[in-house]
């Protein structure tokens, strides 16, 4: 455990200065491996896990009857994943 504290910070001077970690790490891709079916055409989608939880949000608020949240999700959803919105919600 001292070993990993001892990469993430420099000692100087006594005090302790976080290394900037952003500038070594690269952004991690998503996999697109939640399938997810349109209950009402039965085509399916192949979603990332944050793109899984827009689209059951999206069905939340729609069922919630909360069509401003749901419009927001599905502007957001379009972007994310245009193919999957085509897919499950156009």
């Amino acid at each position: 455990m001292k070993q990993l504290i001892d990469k993430m910070y420099n000692d100087v001077d006594g005090t302790k200065e976080y290394k900037d970690a952003k500038a070594n790490m690269k952004p991690q891709k998503e996999e697109r491996d939640i399938k997810v079916t349109n209950p009402t055409s039965g085509q399916s989608a192949m979603l990332t896990l944050s793109e899984s939880i827009h689209y059951h949000m999206i069905l939340a608020f729609e069922k919630r009857e909360e069509y401003k949240l749901m419009q927001q999700g599905l502007d957001k959803f379009s972007r994310l994943n245009p193919k999957a919105y085509r897919t499950l919600l156009d």
